[in-house]
C-alpha cells in the first residue's frame, strides 16, 4: 500500500506545545494514521495501486502497436509518392 509518510511523534509533540494534552494529541495521530491506511483502498474499490497500473501498461502497449503500424503505413506512403 502507498501512503505518505510523516513524523507521527513530531506531529504529536507540535500538538502538545500548541497547548493540546497529551492524550488528545495521541488520539488525532491514530486518527491520521487509520484514515491513512484507509485511503488507497476505498478510493479505489479495494484494487491495489499495482494491479490499475497493470492495466494502465496493457492499455499503452497496444497504442505503441498502433502508433508504429500506422508510422509504418506512413512511410510506405511516402516511399511510394517519391519513387
Amino acid at each position: 500500500m502507498a501512503t505518505i509518510t510523516f513524523d507521527t511523534l513530531r506531529l504529536a509533540d507540535t500538538l502538545k506545545a500548541a497547548g493540546i494534552s497529551p492524550q488528545q494529541a495521541e488520539a488525532a495521530v491514530r486518527v491520521i494514521m487509520k484514515a491513512q491506511d484507509d485511503l488507497v483502498p476505498k478510493a479505489h474499490g479495494g484494487k491495489t495501486l499495482e494491479k490499475m497500473f497493470a492495466s494502465i501498461r496493457t492499455d499503452l502497449a497496444v497504442l505503441k502497436w498502433m502508433m508504429g503500424t500506422s508510422l509504418a503505413g506512413v512511410f510506405l506512403l511516402i516511399l511510394k509518392t517519391f519513387s
